[in-house]
């Protein structure tokens, strides 16, 4: 331990210039095994400010100008991640909305009758009924305005359309194409998970509504069957009063 602190005490200033230098540059070096955005991040300022000081130590003015703008730059871009962070951690935990996705989509107009989309066509937008109704011919079912659709076509295997949707009258609806979907998924992480988050929970919708579709018709069919034997028990009875007669 003494002889480290010996070390220390006889270096000069060239000396001192010397380890700022290896510090700095085992900094720069550290960022590349950083396998996470933030980490690199702050390890990134450290050898922004190490560098610094191995400039101003060894009168390095192309260094210390470099670093001088590159630390504002990533203190911005490391703030700006802990913001993100944030927004993707509130976008996990809140419940979503569609309008949430109304800031990024464009208003059309569509006349009645006119097919937005038909069964087994290539899905390409998501749509959101804002005025009218939109009718799904497959399942004989009327969309009322608020209504998220085509969304699935977008996440299916073959990306196609699993159902058609016609103008039921005249209707506004918001509409955003595949490729500035994606692209918003890829610059905003809070807007993907909020997409995921609506298919997810416009899934859960369709299942709940096919399980509840699926309890009626097993109840109207036991029902039926119910009937029919009481009919059948009805019009055997005066056959079995007859029989008993002598």
């Amino acid at each position: 331990m003494t002889d480290i602190i010996a070390f220390f005490a006889e270096l000069d200033r060239a000396g001192w210039v010397q380890i700022a230098g290896y510090f700095a540059s085992g900094l720069v070096f550290l960022t590349f095994c950083m396998s996470t955005l933030i980490p690199l991040r702050l390890i990134a300022i450290a050898s922004n400010i190490a560098f610094i000081i191995y400039a101003l130590l060894g009168d390095l003015i192309p260094i210390l100008m470099l670093h001088g703008a590159l630390l504002p730059l990533n203190i911005l871009r490391t703030i700006q991640q802990f913001i993100m962070f944030r927004r993707v951690r509130a976008a996990f935990r809140d419940s979503v909305e569609v309008d949430a996705l109304v800031p990024f989509m464009k208003l059309k107009t569509f006349k009645q009758g006119t097919v937005l989309f038909r069964k087994s066509d290539p899905a390409k937008q998501i749509f959101l009924l804002n005025k009218g109704q939109v009718l799904i011919p497959e399942i004989g079912k009327l969309l009322p305005p608020g209504t998220l659709f085509g969304e699935i076509g977008l996440f299916t295997p073959d990306h196609s359309r699993t159902a058609s949707a016609v103008c039921h009258g005249d209707c506004e609806v918001y509409v955003i194409g595949e490729d500035d979907l994606v692209q918003l998924c890829l610059n905003d992480r809070a807007f993907g998970l909020l997409i995921t988050k609506l298919i997810a929970g416009r899934m859960t919708e369709n299942q709940g509504r096919m399980e509840a579709e699926l309890a009626a018709d097993l109840l109207d069919d036991q029902e039926r069957v119910f009937e029919d034997k009481s009919k059948r028990r009805a019009h055997a009875a005066p056959l079995r009063k007859a029989v008993r007669r002598p």
